[in-house]
Formats: C-alpha cells, structure tokens, sequence
C-alpha cells in the first residue's frame, strides 16, 4: 500500500523534528506531510531547515481544515490509506504498521489508534477524560457502535474515506463527529491499543473555556451527523 502520515501542526517548533524523525526511524515504508497551519512561531523554519515536508496553509484553517488540507494531499497523490498523527509528539510511530494491518485484516474503513483498550500509558487529564466518556456514550446510543476513543487524533483510513474527508469534514474538533459519520453511513470502524505519550513541549489549543464550547458544539453536530445519515 502507499502509506501516508498526515501532521497537523499549529505551533509545534519544540516538537515537530522530533515527531517526523520518530516517523522516520519507526515508519519507514509511509511517506509524510507537515500541514503547517499558519504558525505563529518557527515551526515552519524548523521544517525548512530539516529537509521536512511541509505544506504550508495560506490562512489559519484550525484543526478540521488543516487535517482536510491532507486528505486532500492524499487523495490527489494516489494514497491508499492515510493516518492522521498529532505534531505534538504525543502520538508514537511504531503503531502506524499495526494500524495499516488492521485495515487490511478487518477489511476495515478507519482503525483508531485506542489508549482506552489496554489503559496503560498518559490517559489524558481528569475533565478531557470525563468529556470522552461523554462521546464514547453518545456515539453508542446514536450508532449502537462502542469507540473507546473517540477523540483520538491517531486514526487511518483507506482511499475511500480518504475521498470522502477531501470532500467534506467537520471544521473544528472533528474526531468524534467524523466517526458518527461513517459508521451511519454504513463504514466499518476497528480500534487498536495504542500507548500516547504526554505533551512535553508547547501547548495545548483546548482551553477549558474551549473545552465548554467543545462538548456543546460537537454534541450537536455530532446529532445532525446522524440525522443526516
């Protein structure tokens, strides 16, 4: 298959380096793109200066869009399946061939990379967790389906779902409501453990103002997702 890593990155100078040299050492066989979403610091001159590939956005795009930019990427240059995976180091590489075998074994549309299976490694702070349990109940009464992680930010799909989230995906927080998306329309989505690290360098966007907003906003977008069917 032609593999790619799709790194959304807003503000990661720390990080970035270290994220696309664990790729590297740890994925070889997947190509990678560095979705540069309007940094305001030196993320993208790291990027430069390393020989990595960047793409870089014209305008801030926020998360959904900056994501989208790469599914894009993917689609108009022939990948078969596509992970996103977090710039901020969190994330670790050595999962991506388990994630790429999933898809082929379950013949399966998106597999999640899950720290909630095996619960070992950072699980996220006490108020993100309850506000994952939240969605994890949600998409099970919405779907009938159970996500242990639904706002996990590890996940790969095949050229399908690649062409469908080139085409339209959820513009801010988009995880949960992307899953509720595909599974009503039928898509099959599979969970593997995984082990995330936790953040050691720069910040997180999600506030806990944000986080208020976050549970309102996708809630309801997450309803019309299944209403729409």
């Amino acid at each position: 298959m032609k593999k790619l890593v799709i790194i959304p990155a807003y503000n990661e100078q720390a990080s970035i380096k270290k994220t696309v040299q664990d790729i590297r050492d740890n994925a070889p066989e997947f190509d990678y793109v560095v979705i540069n979403d309007c940094s305001t610091d030196d993320t993208l001159k790291v990027c430069v200066e390393n020989g990595i590939n960047v793409l870089k956005l014209p305008i801030n795009l926020g998360i959904g869009g900056a994501v989208q930019s790469g599914y894009l990427y993917a689609y108009r240059n022939g990948y078969d399946v596509a992970v996103q995976f977090d710039g901020d180091g969190q994330h670790s590489a050595k999962y991506l061939e388990n994630m790429a075998a999933a898809i082929e074994e379950n013949d399966a549309d998106m597999v999640i990379g899950s720290r909630f299976i095996e619960n070992k490694g950072f699980q996220s702070s006490f108020m993100r967790r309850v506000g994952i349990k939240h969605f994890n109940v949600l998409i099970k009464m919405l779907t009938g389906k159970v996500v242990t992680d639904p706002t996990s930010g590890m996940r790969m799909v095949n050229r399908d779902i690649i062409k469908l989230f080139s085409e339209d995906y959820p513009k801010d927080y988009p995880e949960p409501e992307s899953v509720v998306q595909i599974i009503t329309m039928g898509k099959k989505v599979v969970e593997i453990p995984v082990i995330m690290n936790e953040r050691t360098e720069g910040v997180s966007s999600i506030s806990p103002l944000k986080s208020i907003y976050y549970m309102i906003k996708v809630t309801i977008a997450m309803v019309i997702a299944r209403i729409r069917g």
